[in-house]
This record gives structure tokens, sequence and C-alpha cells, in this order.
């Protein structure tokens, strides 16, 4: 049980009820004390990505059938309330149970994935607002201690909590990836040429990232708009594929003719053959985004004779590259791009915002 002194609000919380695909609000049982290695946290923030709307609508396309009453969203930033640590006990990360007190801001890694590079350490049917693990649109959660990371000084809880999946997976991307040349990582550098797509989260976040380190970004996108929100992010080359559709030459001319060094591919099918052409010889390819259908192409002759390397990038990121995000967006002084901030009343409207893509931004739930 929690301490006497400890005061808290109800525990309210968004809920799934399968049998409408609708969200309906919900008080909670007031959450259990934080066991050993483990922290009560006051979430203050969830953020919204396109496979929490797979999960409310129970959709096909997500492999782990939804729980009934499931507390959705896998993003979150909150306080720590409570905290309790096991001497004996070691995180398998930098960020030790003693590294958090009360008053913490922290985020909520929501799944396994923990340390290095090993994909098969993330298991997707135990990741948070999935499934039937309750997820971050509730005021209380009880996690883990080595599931917590400690949140860039310089942002707002808002900010914090749009960060863990889209710049995650772009921090994934740009610095955990294999070079083409044999190391081990890839890492985003001075000299080196970047290709983005479009203004979702994962690539508003690249374009801020690999500016930072002194990359050259070119990105396209497909409004005159969006090519200024580009460029302020940090592109020093803007390309409208929708006036330009045959944008890999555009690439091409731009880089004279060497192509980039490297391609993060958000769109998949339809482009993954211009991506390939726009990439040098020896450059790395990462496929992230599913957001067009299946096209054929003869995507082989570009891939053994370009010796380019493609990759499949999940869309996150495990604790320890988000540790390694925390400290860029803190040494380059980088805030997120946000859509728009609803309050907890407004939880419904902000998922039919996601499922419009009427905004360009993440879009984040107060709680």
């Amino acid at each position: 049980m929690l301490s006497m002194s400890t005061q808290l609000e109800p525990n309210l919380a968004y809920t799934i009820n399968t049998s409408t695909s609708t969200l309906e609000l919900t008080t909670l049982p007031p959450p259990p004390s934080p066991g050993p290695n483990q922290s009560l946290i006051r979430i203050h923030a969830a953020a919204l990505n396109a496979r929490d709307t797979m999960v409310a609508n129970s959709s096909p396309l997500y492999p782990i059938p939804t729980a009934n009453g499931l507390v959705p969203c896998s993003d979150g930033a909150g306080t720590i309330i409570q905290t309790s640590s096991s001497p004996s006990s070691s995180s398998s990360s930098s960020s030790s149970s003693s590294a958090f007190h009360p008053g913490d801001l922290v985020l909520i890694h929501p799944n396994t994935w923990l340390t290095g590079t090993d994909v098969r350490d993330y298991r997707l049917e135990e990741t948070l607002g999935g499934g039937d693990l309750a997820g971050t649109l509730q005021r209380y959660m009880v996690v883990d201690n080595d599931k917590l990371v400690r949140a860039p000084r310089n942002l707002r809880v808002e900010e914090a909590a749009a960060l863990t999946s889209a710049t995650g997976t772009a921090v994934n991307a740009l610095f955990w990836g294999p070079d083409g040349t044999g190391s081990a990582r890839w890492r985003a550098q001075p000299g080196q040429t970047v290709l983005t797509m479009g203004t979702g989260g994962v690539s508003c976040a690249a374009i801020q990232l690999a500016a930072a380190v002194g990359a050259t970004v070119i990105a396209t996108t497909s409004s005159a708009d969006k090519l200024d929100l580009v460029k302020k992010l940090g592109a020093k080359h803007a390309i409208n594929y929708r006036e330009t559709p045959d944008w890999a030459s555009e690439v091409l001319r731009i880089t004279e003719g060497k192509g980039v060094d490297h391609v993060l591919d958000v769109a998949g099918s339809a482009t993954i053959e211009q991506s390939l052409r726009a990439a040098r010889m020896g450059a790395l390819v990462s496929v992230i985004g599913l957001l067009t259908e299946s096209q054929h192409a003869d995507l082989i002759p570009h891939i053994i004779f370009g010796a380019k390397t493609v990759r499949g990038v999940l869309g996150s990121a495990s604790l320890e590259m988000k540790e390694d995000m925390v400290k860029l967006i803190e040494e380059h002084g980088l805030h997120p791009v946000i859509g728009k901030v609803y309050e907890f009343e407004q939880a419904l409207q902000a998922f039919r915002d996601l499922k419009d893509q009427s905004s360009v931004g993440k879009l984040v739930i107060k709680v």
C-alpha cells in the first residue's frame, strides 16, 4: 500500500471497448505501492503513434489482439512519486535504479529491448499499450526502474512524451546501424549526406538530429509550406516530390552524381526503388515505414551492383539508444516538432486527428 502521506488524484484513464472500438473514460483502482526496483509514476503526457489507432480499432494489421478494457498508448512521460530499489540488483542499462528519485521527470520505455542493437530482445507482445499490457493514457503507472529513462532537461513534459517512438526510431536509424563498409555501427557525422522523406515524427526528428551533428540533409516533402518547415529543421536542400516525381535524379544532381550516404525511407514500396537509386555505392538504406501499397520493382541490381545495405528498422529503439537520444537532445538543444497538445478530455479528438493524419508533428495528450 502507498504511504498515508502520499495523496493521489483519482486514477483516471481511457480504456478501449473492443466491441465498439471506442475509448471510454474510466476510473481505475488506486495504483499499488512499487515493488523492489520499481517506481510509481504520475503520467503527465502521452503521445500518439499510428500503432495506437490500429490497437484501438482492433485492426487485423496489428498482430496482437487487443484485450477489452486496455489502456492504450506506448509513449509517455511523468514524474516519479515513489521509488523502491534493491541493493543486490543491477540494471542491464546505465540508468540503474539508484539513479532515480522522487520528483524526477522520466520517459517510459515501453518494451523489453534494453541494450544494444540485437532486436531479438524486442517482443511486440510485451509492449505497453497493446494486447493486454496497459499503456500510458492513465494517470498512474508502476514501472520497473530498468524501463525508465531520464527525460532531457531542456524539454517540457509534453515534448518529452513525444520522444519515445519517433525520435527513438530516428536515433536507431541514424546512429546504430551498419555503415556498409564493414564497421559495426553507422553514425551520422560531418561530411555525410542524409536523405529523409516527409514530415512525420521520425522524419522531422531525423532532419534535426542529422543536421545537429553536421551531416548535410536533403529532405523530400509534398508542399511549399512543408519545404519551409524541413529547412527550418535543418535540411540544406528540400525537394517537392509532387512537382519533382523523379526526385532520385534531383538528389543525384544535388550530390553531383555521387548519391547520398544514408536514406531513411519511411514510405516503403512506392519509394524504395528511388531510394536505392539516390544512394551512393556502399550506402545504407534504412527502411522504416510502410505508408504505401506494394509495387513491383526489380531492386536486386541496385543492391548487388551498388553494394548497398538495406536495413529494416523496427519502429522502436532499445533503452540504451534512448539514453543516447537524451544526450544528443541536450547537447544540441533540440525540441521535437509538436503538432498539437490536447487536454485529457479531448483524447477522442486526438485519436480522430491521428487517423485523419491532419497534423504535422506529434500529437500529445495531457494526462
